[in-house]
């Protein structure tokens, strides 16, 4: 298990003069802020667009596909999977990129953190709990350094899948398809374990319905509020110099506190009490990515619904790819991993290929 967190600052940035493409600069449409409304011709998204549909990505390049060997199993699992109820809700996805939107323009940060690939077998509601408040400290740490609000953003609850660089993993002489990440194979060394079985999805799926079940409940029902922030200390830096600047640092908190409520502030109002907690994950399946996509009937947006945001990785983020083909027409907010292998004439084009009205967030 890996915990990996990332902080950053949304931000609108002017190119520097020199290594960026001032045509395709100029040609980028000015910032809509319009995230939320129902599509209108000045709102209209590439998702709209007649020749794209949750299965178009099929006509493209797949990059890191998985090699299910039966087809009928495969079109069983997928039917199955597309049968479920959706993991998160068109609502929740406007929600995240209306603040999103926000941070764009300066006004908040945003914050992930998760494990670098999910195990179904390290699955318990400990571990779920340990990385939410985790991240609870830490945006609360955030929050009152900069007077900012911070968008939490849980990398989990779908972050099965792993890139390869090689197909093939050799071990004494043998050779078996390397490990994938739970949801396409599982990672003991043996034939039957590393057979990519797309029924791993439905378990995938199953993990994550109880991953967010468990977040939305410590989100809301009363483990996020902030009057319990010394409770969030884990054990293992309890008696370390980093508890004890946690410590000092929440009886500042709990001095503010104790000074809103003698000024009459309601202390016990949901803005103290809970928060907001979304999921992301790398678009790296397709299947599984495609089998949760749904159509909003408010909006008649598609949203991929197994997360609330998602990222291509870098390698999958071809500009005549599946993936960015799959991406470009769903209305979440979305997210690309470069590298200095990228060209920022690249980074332009793959910008315009997922968000071409060039919408914050």
């Amino acid at each position: 298990m890996k915990l990996s967190i990332a902080v950053a600052a949304l931000c609108l940035v002017a190119p520097a003069t020199t290594g960026f493409s001032t045509q395709s600069i100029l040609a980028r449409k000015s910032t809509s802020l319009f995230v939320a409304s129902t599509p209108t011709s000045s709102t209209t998204t590439s998702s709209d667009s007649a020749d794209w549909s949750p299965s178009s990505w099929n006509n493209k390049v797949v990059s890191q596909p998985p090699n299910y060997e039966d087809a009928d199993e495969l079109n069983e699992a997928i039917k199955k999977l597309g049968k479920c109820s959706p993991l998160v809700f068109a609502g929740e996805v406007r929600t995240l990129h209306e603040q999103l939107a926000r941070a764009c323009s300066g006004q908040g940060f945003v914050l992930m953190g998760g494990d670098c690939a999910e195990a179904f077998n390290e699955f318990n509601v400990d571990h779920v709990r340990d990385t939410f408040r985790i991240i609870l400290q830490m945006a609360l740490v955030l929050t009152f350094g900069s007077a900012m609000p911070v968008i939490k953003i849980g990398r989990m609850a779908g972050q099965f899948a792993k890139p390869r660089s090689e197909p093939d993993e050799v071990r004494d002489g043998v050779k078996l398809p390397s490990y994938r990440g739970d949801i396409i194979n599982t990672e003991e060394f043996t034939p039957e374990a590393r057979r990519h079985n797309p029924w791993n999805m439905l378990d995938a799926y199953h993990q994550s319905a109880q991953t967010l079940n468990i977040l939305r409940a410590f989100s809301t029902g009363g483990y996020a509020d902030i009057s319990r922030l010394h409770a969030w200390n884990l054990d293992f830096v309890e008696q370390t110099e980093e508890g004890s600047r946690y410590r000092k640092f929440a009886t500042k908190v709990d001095e503010s506190l104790r000074f809103m409520k003698a000024i009459g502030v309601d202390t016990s109002s949901p803005a103290f009490t809970k928060t907001d907690f979304y999921t992301a994950h790398e678009c790296l399946l397709l299947p599984y990515e495609q089998a949760l996509t749904r159509m909003d009937s408010t909006t008649g947006r598609w949203y991929d619904c197994s997360a609330h945001m998602l990222w291509v990785g870098e390698r999958t983020r071809q500009l005549d790819g599946a993936h960015l083909e799959f991406t470009r027409g769903i209305g979440n907010p979305l997210a690309v991993k470069v590298s200095d292998k990228c060209t920022p004439e690249e980074l332009i084009q793959i910008i315009e290929t997922m968000n071409p009205q060039n919408i914050p967030g």
